[in-house]
């Protein structure tokens, strides 16, 4: 007797993954990457990049929800951070303060100053794609909008090139 290799067409997957990569979902930013407490990059700038994958039940309706919804979302994060110099606030190598309409960074004897409403301070240890993708994921993981779509697990991505992407997976239940 052979097994039976009949489908029900009636049986359909509970869960799927959603991977968005869209040509909008980027943003523009200035940044140094600090190295030890004596050595960082120059000031230099990407076009980041930003793409996820995410699991969650499909409806009875065969949808997972309105993908519209989570490209807002997407979108609105990179927007938050594009055309800025992004500075880690979580840095041990770095003293930052503000003094009227300047903010002074401080890395190892040598002070930066940008005007403040140029600077987005970051919870971060550095600016890297590592950094960038797990605070996208936890942005993701607060933000009600999201909440609201069922994702029980995500991945997202960062790139700062075509070759170099930084991953972090978060189970979300």
């Amino acid at each position: 007797m052979g097994a039976n290799t009949t489908t029900n067409a009636n049986t359909y997957v509970s869960k799927v993954a959603i991977e968005v990569v869209r040509e909008s979902l980027h943003f523009s930013a200035a940044h140094f990457t600090i190295f030890s407490a004596t050595k960082r990059e120059r000031i230099h700038g990407h076009n980041f990049r930003l793409n996820g994958i995410f699991e969650c039940e499909v409806d009875s309706n065969g949808l997972c929800f309105d993908y519209g919804d989570l490209k807002q979302v997407l979108q609105s994060l990179c927007d938050s951070l594009d055309e800025l110099f992004l500075i880690p606030a979580d840095s041990p190598y770095l003293d930052i303060s503000t003094q009227g309409k300047s903010t002074h960074v401080t890395f190892n004897d040598e002070t930066i100053s940008v005007p403040t409403q140029d600077i987005r301070l970051l919870p971060l240890r550095n600016i890297t794609v590592e950094e960038l993708a797990n605070w996208v994921a936890l942005q993701l993981a607060n933000d009600k909008n999201f909440q609201s779509l069922g994702i029980s697990k995500m991945t997202i991505k960062v790139a700062s090139g075509s070759a170099q992407w930084g991953v972090v997976d978060k189970d979300l239940n």
